[in-house]
């Protein structure tokens, strides 16, 4: 080819823009989430979906994918293609507890996922069955130590925030409890209020109408600080038990390997999406208060937080579950 030929060909080729990336998203939006309709972690997935589904234009559909503590909802994802198109909003125990508690996980949350955005979070609140003669938390911690083992505390399941709360408590306070496990959440607090156990380290979601109606009585919660919820309630750090935390958190994670520009929009947009009055407006009607992190900030939460749970449970003896 000519010196000329060239030059044509190089002058031709300045005159056609570059071919540009696709823009996202280009299908369906799918939010997958190991909990049930109605539940908190549902209210944020369905928040998020508002938000994306007005900026975007195009439908974004919340799927409910129950079982194994929110472990198929986080390997379904963890499998999906990363794209951009499925997403979870994973709770803390799929990310940072159950790698330390089941023997054969399908996937890895250090590797198979990235974290996008923090939602929410909430503390756990320590409730007890009204006729238990302990009216603050150092006379449970008295009445445990003059009867070891005969108090028992009810968790929504085993390697659950609401189970582990229970024997981080157990073991900063140097008493000793039988874990009660649940399956069905009415169970477990009609069985609380009728005394047949006698504490939980609940959610405060499910927790604060029965505090309200005046069927429980709440002692402490196990946040860093104070629930704008529950502001008369200490959190067991200031009564002692430093460092004390077993709150739950809600995020939103995509595949790994989805393109950085893909998870910083959707970042972007979440944090919209939970800073709106309306979303805080919803959140604090369920106890949980909005969380605004960069995804670098959530990422070391997730790295901080996960040897600490696996240090607890191992230190308790829990069984890896099979």
């Amino acid at each position: 080819m000519t010196r000329l030929a060239l030059t044509l060909v190089a002058i031709l080729s300045l005159t056609y823009p570059l071919r540009a990336e696709p823009a996202y998203p280009q299908t369906t939006i799918h939010i997958v989430l190991g909990f049930s309709p109605g539940s908190a972690p549902d209210v944020a997935a369905r928040i998020l979906a508002e938000q994306f589904r007005a900026v975007w234009g195009k439908p974004v559909v919340v799927g409910n994918m129950l079982g194994a503590a929110g472990n198929i909802a986080a390997d379904h994802v963890a499998k999906a293609a990363p794209d951009g198109a499925t997403l979870l909003v994973a709770g803390n125990a799929a990310i940072v507890i159950n790698p330390s508690l089941y023997a054969n996980l399908p996937y890895d949350p250090a590797h198979d996922l990235v974290p996008i955005s923090q939602v929410t979070m909430a503390p756990n609140v320590l409730v007890l069955n009204k006729d238990v003669p302990a009216r603050s938390v150092q006379d449970l911690v008295e009445l445990a130590r003059r009867s070891p083992g005969a108090l028992t505390f009810a968790s929504a399941g085993t390697g659950t925030s609401t189970h582990l709360a229970g024997e981080l408590f157990q073991t900063m306070a140097g008493i000793k409890m039988q874990h009660v496990p649940y399956r069905d959440s009415a169970a477990l607090l009609g069985d609380l209020i009728a005394g047949r156990v006698t504490m939980f380290f609940g959610s405060i979601a499910s927790v604060l109408p029965q505090v309200r109606n005046d069927h429980l009585r709440a002692l402490a919660v196990t946040s860093l600080r104070r629930s704008p919820a529950m502001p008369d309630l200490p959190t067991l750090d200031e009564l002692g038990y430093q460092g004390f935390d077993a709150s739950a958190w809600f995020g939103l994670m995509a595949p790994a390997g989805t393109p950085a520009p893909i998870v910083a929009m959707l970042h972007d947009e979440a944090l919209k999406a939970v800073e709106a009055p309306a979303a805080r407006e919803k959140f604090a009607a369920l106890g949980m208060e909005t969380v605004e992190r960069s995804q670098d900030e959530f990422a070391a939460a997730i790295r901080s937080e996960t040897p600490v749970w696996a240090k607890l449970i191992k230190q308790v003896g829990i069984a890896p579950i099979q």
